[in-house]
């Protein structure tokens, strides 16, 4: 019965998850603009650069958790291709190590 109810609470804590990053990729494409998008664009030019903008928005929110939301919503979106997301993803788990090292 336990096992049920943990099962269920799994489910719904994912499905919650999902719902909310359906709703935060609608409201970007109808708030973003083109202005957003080349923005987007210029952050993520090339590999390097995709790395550094993950690895640098990580260190300033402390998240990478977020940074990684935040990329599949604009992946989602359609504003970032999965190339660019690919590299700000590498970028914030790098800064997430720069910043246990920081500390350490």
């Amino acid at each position: 019965m336990k096992t049920i109810v943990i099962f269920f609470q799994i489910a719904g804590s994912l499905g919650l998850f999902l719902f909310g990053i359906k709703l935060l990729s609608e409201g970007l494409q109808k708030s973003a603009g083109d202005k957003m998008k080349a923005v987007l664009k210029l952050m993520t030019k090339n590999r390097f650069v995709s790395i550094m903008t993950g690895l640098l928005i990580t260190i300033i929110i402390q998240s990478s958790s977020a940074t990684t939301v935040m990329v599949v919503s604009f992946v989602n979106a359609g504003l970032m291709g999965l190339t660019q997301a690919i590299g700000v993803i590498l970028g914030a788990n790098i800064g997430t190590t720069f910043t246990g090292w920081l500390v350490a």
